[in-house]
């Protein structure tokens, strides 16, 4: 490979990235606590966030688990294990396809809501445009690979996948990724970016999800008596008296 741009986009491009993915969250953690949060909105409006935002969440969750298997997975363990490629290849494009159907309808509902709901929009900042541009991309990419994956015959674990692996190996092998289909490159150029900008959005929230509230107890709530004491319970449209009284 003797493409100065290709080396540059599938060997230096990476890395430049992730250095900026890593050092960028240590920079963040370290000068912007206060700002590491998912700047929630549910306040303006929850109509809509309430059945976008676990759609999106929940689909996006399965897309990123579907990746971990078909990028990180060799399928030379998946053929050991009695799985063909016939098989898996199904698999992965009917679930693929129903989580990212689930991820852009929520996508494409919490977009609506920001664009639509003038609290909402008033709140969005210049990097949540940048944000929520970049992310649509991704999902678009990954959409349009599921769809051509269902018809054509590029087997993207002989390429992709073992580019993406070998790029933590630290013995890149760029050259898998100049012969895949554009689509695919588009998808892992967009992705790529998507990592370089993670630290400055709201995307970090996801390195601190509450899992404690899947374990913490129950918080119980009690009513208050209506006669605490020996004092009558006094009613809020009773008159105060603010001359004190004289002991006797």
């Amino acid at each position: 490979m003797d493409n100065g741009f290709d080396i540059f986009l599938w060997l230096i491009f990476p890395y430049i990235c992730l250095t900026i993915f890593i050092l960028g969250h240590i920079w963040r953690y370290r000068y912007d606590k206060f700002g590491w949060t998912s700047r929630s909105s549910q306040m303006y409006e929850s109509s809509i966030l309430r059945w976008a935002n676990p759609m999106f969440h929940f689909g996006i969750l399965a897309v990123f688990l579907g990746h971990v298997m078909g990028l990180g997975i060799p399928q030379t363990w998946t053929d050991a294990a009695g799985i063909s490629h016939s098989m898996y290849h199904f698999m992965a494009i009917s679930v693929g396809a129903i989580a990212g159907v689930f991820t852009i309808v929520g996508f494409i509902g919490l977009l609506y809501r920001r664009r639509f709901t003038k609290a909402v929009m008033g709140a969005t900042t210049v990097m949540d445009k940048v944000m929520y541009f970049m992310l649509g991309i991704v999902i678009l990419g990954g959409l349009l690979n599921t769809a051509t994956g269902a018809v054509g015959d590029y087997n993207y674990r002989e390429g992709v996948s073992i580019w993406f692996r070998s790029i933590f190996y630290f013995s890149p092998q760029p050259e898998l990724m100049v012969g895949a289909p554009l689509s695919f490159q588009f998808h892992a150029i967009a992705a790529i970016a998507l990592f370089a900008l993670w630290p400055f959005t709201r995307l970090v929230h996801v390195f601190t999800a509450p899992l404690g509230y899947l374990f913490r107890p129950y918080i119980v709530y009690r009513s208050r008596d209506a006669h605490e004491g020996s004092r009558a319970h006094r009613r809020g449209w009773d008159k105060v008296d603010t001359i004190p009284r004289r002991r006797k």
